[in-house]
């Protein structure tokens, strides 16, 4: 070996080591804001309107484009069971629907079931009529009848584009397609199923936190906690 020049297996050592010590900071970082949250548990529980206004903030954070998926993911999390209805697995973030096979960002099937009869996609922009029209598409070719079919958007939603959606009730047998905004799914769901509102938030921060790099990065994972610290403390 050449004067001056390290082992191959101490420069590897020493890479993996670097490699791993933001990582390490970052755990531990999550840790005591996930730990200053348990440390409130007891309290009351946030009202479903202030639940509402934390994930508004939440959304309104950078790099929030996976975000509207947890929403509606979180609802069936908490209360799927006394829906009688499953989540199926979420895809991964950037995935295409063609390539997957899925007919939406989010499926829904029946408990004992894997047939999806309720999709939602999920839209950080207006929903267009071409959103609607490639939608009822990919029903129509479905094997199985879908119930609803339902775009949540962040955006205003234009009332000719919910009509046109609306009107394809019969000619698809019975599958309804509707567009929401993610606010007023939020608020609906979190009034009807009032006594799940801490089970959403518990649901929801689970799965921002469980998602992996690019599709949550550490800053919203972090910016979540801080969030929900500074609404159940008042700070």
């Amino acid at each position: 070996m050449a004067e001056g020049r390290l082992p191959a297996e101490r420069v590897l050592v020493g890479t993996v080591r670097v490699l791993l010590r933001p990582r390490d900071e970052n755990l531990a970082r999550m840790a005591s804001l996930a730990g200053a949250l348990k440390r409130g548990k007891g309290a009351l529980p946030l009202s479903s309107e202030a639940t509402v206004a934390l994930v508004s903030q939440h959304l309104a954070c950078k790099n929030a484009s996976r975000l509207p998926v947890l929403i509606v993911a979180a609802a069936y999390e908490a209360a799927g069971t006394k829906l009688a209805e499953n989540l199926l697995p979420l895809n991964v973030h950037d995935a295409a629907d063609r390539q997957t096979g899925s007919l939406g960002d989010v499926e829904i099937c029946l408990v004992g079931g894997d047939a999806v009869v309720t999709a939602y996609e999920m839209k950080l922009k207006r929903i267009t009529r071409d959103d609607v029209d490639n939608a009822v598409a990919t029903i129509a070719r479905a094997r199985t009848r879908m119930h609803n079919c339902l775009f949540v958007t962040t955006k205003a939603i234009d009332p000719l584009v919910a009509d046109h959606a609306a009107g394809f009730y019969e000619e698809l047998g019975g599958t309804e397609v509707a567009v929401l905004d993610y606010i007023s799914f939020l608020r609906h769901f979190l009034h009807l199923f009032h006594r799940c509102r801490a089970a959403y938030l518990d649901a929801y921060q689970t799965l921002v936190l469980n998602e992996s790099d690019p599709a949550v990065s550490q800053t919203p994972k972090e910016a979540f906690l801080a969030l929900r610290k500074a609404a159940e403390t008042g700070e």
